[in-house]
């Protein structure tokens, strides 16, 4: 063999070491795709590569050969040895990463790390910073080093063993090895004016109108700074009753809720995109019934999700079919008495046809209430994973689990010290983050809530090969989040050690149990939405949506997308096909298909293959090791019934979670994911596939929890 080259030259200019592992991987792909079988295929690499590596050795014994050189000496080889029809397969290949590249340049992004184009174009739309223009500045790799330059100036407010920099370049690779990314506002406002990094935020309603258009204002300032807001409306006086300086009768709750909507609809957050709410009721509200049907009509209110906040004796008394008193909360008198059933039972037909209203466990979450002496909890930020006082805000980041599978094993030890350093960042990013109001800074502060939580769940799983739709998966969701819990806690200490407690410690829980943290939470399960997409992972804790589908991006254009490990998974057993990916692409599932052989029909799980009562399962087994909350859709096919609805909201409250969404398809117009109908699928119309939004990752289908 003669020598090889040392470097190679990118298409950048960069020089990087020569890797032949890259080229025999190259022609493998290529041959398996045309051979259909492993050994012939694997015959065909090793004669080929070796031709490959002759040529490049003679030809480049004392230059540095660039990739474009590497890959027409492929060409040639194959060709040589009688090969053509692999080389075809090879020059395809080729061609569409060239094609690949020049949409990129479209894009007007220099992909620094070599990302796909939907995240590139994510990236543009929401993250990377533009000129007056327009005109984008900055590449992923540079976004992502000012996130970790603008977030480690924390370091500079404490003594530490870590110098500033070591923080700064250990925050930089996490992000950049896509195993850890922040929450939107960290990425788009971290070292720009701006400065405001968290993504959630309750803010409180008082029973007035200087109260209202208070919070309203609030959360306009929220909004604008592309935070979320969480609203419980439960103290505004209901509809009909006396307004005593006007001696007029008040419009009540969901009227004023309204404001809210439209108020949000004009505001851009950051000049990036809409806000989005929760508006948040409690079942003894005598308005109850009129905001569990405040979605019904379409496109009602569609900036906010609804919850209803239930309480223990309210479960109690629908299991009793009991009377239930509703509350006048003005005067706090009982006006009237109603079957809690009927008050459930619409609470569930409700979230049948329209997904709205979700529930939220009022006693649960005061039961794990960190600081009760502050106070109760009474509302969430807008996807439910995080119960907050009023003016308080927290910030969240998610590891993605899936890169830390390697050779089908989990590599603990790496996700202890990601989960170490992940704490550390979102604790430094309260110290540099600059809060929309001085209330909101002064309570974030004193409690220094934190939210590290996970994406990737269910590409770990396929890595792991254990099917999302097991009890296996349910082990494994609880074994990993005890551990999360347990290092997140830990770090915390250390922190503490370090920096000191939280100043509300002494009003907390953690006092009598003489445990000293530097944050009163640690842990949280966000839908994570976009950040997934640019991680290249499953959206928090939710199945796969899909294996393939096309994706609707630019102006337009739509691209066609498949599940990475599913398509390595086809061309390992020589099964990948235009055709078959075709078919696929038109199910949501490939259990009925014939050609797919068991062991993949039983690790690729899509949602719709999974029975709520494990998805419930799942949420439920997160939920016992996390402090805040758990955010999971439980989608539900068309054809569930009103029954089935009902039975997953009891049972969400017996597992003891803190809330529960569903969403059964097709029960909103404009839903980001689209099957093909049945119809359509029959009469093989190939344009029907399942098409997913640009940002769309998994999970809620309306699209605002993809926050």
């Amino acid at each position: 063999m003669r020598k090889l080259p040392a470097k190679i030259r990118k298409r950048n200019g960069s020089l990087v070491d020569f890797d032949d592992q890259k080229i025999k991987r190259a022609i493998y792909r290529a041959a398996l795709e045309v051979l259909k079988e492993k050994k012939e295929t694997e015959k065909v690499t090793k004669v080929s590569v070796k031709g490959v590596l002759e040529k490049i050795g003679s030809l480049y014994k004392d230059e540095i050969p660039s990739v474009e050189n590497i890959q027409d000496i492929v060409e040639e080889v194959l060709m040589e040895t009688g090969f053509s029809w692999i080389a075809r397969s090879y020059i395809l290949y080729r061609q569409k990463h060239q094609d690949i590249r020049r949409v990129k340049v479209i894009y007007g992004v220099r992909d620094d790390l070599k990302l796909p184009l939907n995240t590139l174009l994510v990236l543009k739309k929401r993250y990377l910073l533009k000129d007056n223009e327009q005109n984008v500045e900055e590449s992923p790799g540079e976004l992502f080093q000012r996130v970790a330059k603008a977030v480690s100036e924390g370091e500079a407010n404490y003594r530490s063993k870590n110098k500033r920099e070591e923080v700064e370049e250990k925050f930089f690779r996490m992000m950049t090895n896509l195993e850890f990314i922040p929450n939107s506002p960290t990425l788009m406002n971290a070292g720009t004016p701006l400065g405001q990094l968290s993504a959630c935020f309750v803010i409180p309603l008082e029973d007035s109108m200087e109260g209202i258009f208070e919070a309203l204002k609030n959360m306009a300032r929220i909004h604008q700074t592309g935070g979320g807001t969480g609203f419980d409306f439960s103290k505004l006086r209901p509809k009909g009753d006396l307004v005593s300086s006007t001696k007029g009768k008040a419009s009540g709750p969901v009227s004023f809720m309204s404001i809210f909507n439209q108020a949000t609809g004009v505001i851009v957050q950051g000049g990036r995109r809409r806000g989005a709410n929760m508006g948040i009721l409690r079942c003894d509200h005598p308005d109850i019934v009129d905001f569990i049907e405040a979605k019904l009509e379409e496109n009602a209110f569609s900036n906010f999700n609804l919850s209803v906040a239930v309480t223990d004796e309210f479960m109690e008394a629908v299991k009793r079919n009991d009377d239930f008193g509703l509350i006048n909360p003005r005067t706090g008198k009982k006006i009237k008495s109603v079957k809690a059933s009927a008050i459930f039972n619409l609470i569930v037909y409700s979230a049948w046809r329209s997904g709205d209203p979700g529930l939220v466990f009022l006693d649960e979450i005061n039961r794990q209430n960190p600081t009760p002496e502050l106070g109760r909890i009474e509302a969430t930020n807008p996807c439910g994973e995080i119960p907050l006082l009023p003016y308080e805000s927290c910030n969240l980041a998610s590891i993605n689990l899936s890169s830390f599978v390697k050779d089908g094993t989990l590599d603990w030890a790496h996700l202890k010290e990601t989960i170490w350093w992940g704490v550390r960042f979102l604790d430094d990013v309260i110290e540099v983050n600059k809060y929309p109001l001085p209330r909101i800074q002064e309570t974030t502060c004193a409690n220094r809530k934190i939210g590290l939580g996970v994406m990737g769940f269910a590409d770990m799983l396929i890595k792991l090969g254990i099917p999302y739709n097991s009890e296996n998966a349910v082990l494994m969701a609880s074994k990993l989040m005890r551990l999360f819990h347990k290092m997140s806690i830990k770090a915390s200490q250390a922190l503490a050690e370090e920096r000191g407690v939280f100043q509300n410690y002494e009003r907390s829980i953690y006092k009598g149990k003489n445990l000293r943290l530097r944050n009163s939470t640690v842990n949280t399960i966000a839908p994570t939405g976009t950040i997934s997409i640019i991680a290249g992972c499953s959206s928090g804790i939710e199945p796969l949506f899909a294996l393939s589908y096309v994706r609707k991006v630019l102006s337009g254009t739509e691209l066609f997308e498949i599940h990475p490990l599913f398509e390595m998974g086809l061309r390992n057993r020589g099964l990948y096909s235009k055709e078959l990916i075709a078919e696929i692409g038109k199910s949501g599932s490939i259990q009925r298909i014939k050609e797919i052989p068991d062991k993949l029909k039983r690790i690729f799980i899509t949602s719709f293959d999974v029975p709520s009562e494990t998805h419930l399962k799942i949420q439920a087994a997160f939920q016992r090791n996390t402090d805040n909350s758990v955010s999971k859709t439980i989608n539900l096919p068309e054809d569930a019934s009103v029954e089935d609805v009902k039975n997953i909201f009891i049972m969400a409250h017996e597992l003891r979670c803190k809330g529960i969404t569903i969403y059964r398809y097709n029960t909103k117009k404009g839903q980001i994911l689209s099957f093909a109908s049945s119809s359509e699928t029959e009469r093989g119309e190939d344009t029907n596939f399942i098409t997913a939004e640009a940002e769309y990752s998994g999970g809620c289908h309306s699209g605002l929890c993809q926050f």
